[in-house]
Parts: C-alpha cells; structure tokens; sequence
C-alpha cells in the first residue's frame, strides 16, 4: 500500500492528519457564535449579506451569542464527546459571520474566554478578507506564541465576475492580499470554497486549484452550492430555478475528486462537502447520507480511479 506525500495510506492530505501531528492527538471544533457581524450586512459595505448566505443554516442549535462563550462550550463539548469518543481537546471555532470585525479589546475579551476553558487548545476564527488588518493580525500572531491560532478566508471564488454575482463586496486580490499578510506572520491560514456558484463551469472550478495551490495556505474546505431559507438564492431559485446548475452526487464526487488531484499535496482538505439542515435547504437534496458516510464514498471513489491528491500539481 503506498505512502503519499503527506504521511500516511489516505488518498488525501486530510484535516484529522494535520491535526494529530500538531496537537498529538484528533481534536474537534466546537463552533461559537458570539455575536460578531458582518460589513456586508450592516450597511459598512452592502445590506442583505452575501446572496448564499443565512449563518442559520450552518451553526449548530446551541450557537447562540446569549448563551455566551463559555455555555457554548459546555454544551458544544458534551454534544462532540459522546459522538467522538475518547475526545478530549477541541478548537474554539468562532464560525458565525466575521469574527474579527470589531476592536480588538473585544476580539480580545472573546478569544481569551474560549481560551480560558480547560479542554480548549486553540482557536479557528473564521472570517472575510476585508475584516482584517496590520493590528489585528500583529495581536493574533502575538497570541499564536502561547496556543494555536487560524484564519480561516471566506474565499468563495477566485473569480471576480462570481464575486459580484453573489453579492461578496470584495474582490479576490482582497482574499490573496489578506492570505498572505496572514501567513507571513506565521499564522495558520485556511480558506472556504464554494463549488457550483453561478456562471462558474466545471472546467473554471478545476483551473481555480492552480491559484488556490500557489497561495500560502495550510487548510481548504469546500462546499457545494445549496440554496439555503432566507437568502436572496432563495427568491431567484423560486423565480428562475434554471439559473443554478446543480450536481447530482456522483457528479460532485468525480468533480472534487479532479479537483484534490490538481491540489498542492500540503494543503489538508478539511472538508470535500457541507450540508445544511433539511429545514433550511431549499434546493435539491442528494440524500447521501451523514457527512462520514459522503466522506467513505469518495474515499471509495479515489481508489476506484486509482488517483490521489496532487497526482496532476504542477503538470
């Protein structure tokens, strides 16, 4: 059985990989919602948000910035303990909206709250590219010296024309110029990829992984496009739904499969795919099953093509 690049049998450089080579052990992220906003909703830059985007959809029902970070934690921590067994460490995951778009005192006060529980042994903060700055990224680096800090970009598309479609506020210079300002500071840095965005062929999806590959990041997540309950997709799907183009499961499969093998081999793919509740989904469903189950079937599918992560990097 081969070895590739990244150390093991996997076809691919997975996130459970990188994470117990840094921390020693499999850890978990528990997902935060502390009341962060976004310049793209309250007006700094755009109303309305994103045109895919309901934060609903995609954090778990305790996320909740009432509750505050620490009851978050307990009730995030207990939830992840009995479906992972024998799980001790978790990631603070500060998931809902732009988490550095405020002062630093508060980005401070909620950073160090997570950091503060016992079981916790770093922090993800996801967030836009236009959310940060020198300062911001001077005071994570700062904090990066005593516990393990990421970024993680909402990238989307590196595509400008898509970036307007979907209504992003910023272009994808924005995202590159962000990265690496982040990355030169020696900060983990991923990035979040939407696959099946408007106007964007299957070739494009493909050709965007040689930029993605030269930038330097540490982690990618991809998702497939879904039209989530209350986004502006919402209204244009019951309008012109011939105006998405959808892929059935094994579609999406072949498609991500092409895409891990053009993927610098260095960069751990975090997730293949997402999936909002059935509740917020307002689209077509593939009904393929829970996310380990999706993940064993392209899994299955990589050895039956006989290919891996980056076998085409670089060609």
């Amino acid at each position: 059985m081969d070895i590739y690049p990244w150390g093991n049998h996997r076809r691919f450089h997975s996130w459970s990989l990188f994470s117990e080579k840094e921390f020693g052990m499999r850890v978990q992220k528990v997902s935060l919602n502390v009341g962060f906003s976004c310049p793209n909703r309250d007006g700094s830059i755009g109303y309305g948000g994103c045109a895919f985007c309901n934060n609903q959809g995609f954090n778990p029902s305790y996320c909740h910035p009432e509750k505050g970070v620490k009851q978050q934690l307990e009730e995030g921590i207990e939830f992840l303990k009995k479906r992972y067994k024998g799980t001790s460490k978790f990631l603070a995951y500060f998931q809902a909206y732009s988490n550095t778009y405020g002062s630093i005192d508060y980005l401070q006060e909620k950073y160090s709250e997570a950091l503060s529980y016992p079981e916790v042994v770093g922090i993800i903060i996801g967030t836009r590219p236009d959310c940060v700055d020198e300062e911001k990224l001077d005071y994570l680096a700062e904090l990066s010296k005593k516990t393990f800090v990421s970024v993680e970009y909402g990238v989307e598309s590196i595509y400008d024309k898509t970036l307007q479609i979907v209504n992003r506020g910023h272009d994808f210079n924005c995202s590159k110029v962000a990265i690496e300002m982040t990355a030169k500071r020696g900060l983990h840095t991923g990035v979040h990829m939407i696959l099946g965005l408007p106007g964007e062929s299957r070739d494009m999806m493909i050709e965007q992984t040689d930029v993605l590959s030269a930038l330097p990041i540490q982690s990618i997540k991809f998702h497939q496009l879904q039209i989530v309950k209350g986004t502006r997709f919402e209204n244009i799907y019951h309008e012109k739904p011939d105006y998405f183009q959808f892929f059935d499961f094994h579609e999406y499969v072949d498609l991500v499969i092409d895409i891990a093998e053009h993927l610098n081999p260095d960069i751990a793919i975090e997730r293949f795919s997402g999936e909002v509740p059935p509740e917020y989904n307002v689209g077509p469903r593939w009904n393929a099953g829970r996310a380990d189950q999706v993940l064993q079937k392209i899994e299955k599918r990589f050895i039956e093509r006989d290919t891996w992560q980056g076998r085409l990097y670089n060609i």
